[in-house]
C-alpha cells in the first residue's frame, strides 16, 4: 500500500506546508518517482490539469531546481543509492 500512502501524503502537502514552504522527496523506484514528478508538475497523478479562459493553469507546487541524482562516486560506496531521485517543490 505504499503507493496508495504516498498519494495520499502529497494531496496533504500543499495544506500542510506554509506558502513558500519546500517539499523534499526521495524516490527509490520508477513508479514512486513519476507520481512525484507529476503531482509537482500538475497537482495531479495522471492527466492534465484543467485550464482556465485564459488557458493558465491552477498547480499547487513548482519545481525548484533540478532532478538531482547520486554521483558515480557514491553510487560506488552504496550501491542501493543508484535508483534514489530527489525532487524538490515549492508551495505557491
Amino acid at each position: 500500500q505504499e503507493i496508495e500512502v504516498l498519494k495520499e501524503f502529497l494531496l496533504q502537502v500543499p495544506e500542510l506546508l506554509n506558502e513558500q514552504g519546500r517539499l523534499s522527496v526521495i524516490s527509490y523506484h520508477s513508479i514512486e518517482d513519476r507520481l512525484v514528478k507529476c503531482f509537482i508538475r500538475s497537482g495531479l497523478f495522471e492527466g492534465e490539469p484543467e485550464k482556465d479562459m485564459f488557458g493558465n493553469v491552477d498547480v499547487p507546487m513548482k519545481k525548484v531546481g533540478k532532478l538531482i541524482i547520486p554521483k558515480a562516486a557514491e553510487v560506488k560506496l552504496n550501491n542501493r543509492a543508484r535508483s534514489a531521485k530527489l525532487r524538490i517543490a515549492t508551495v505557491i
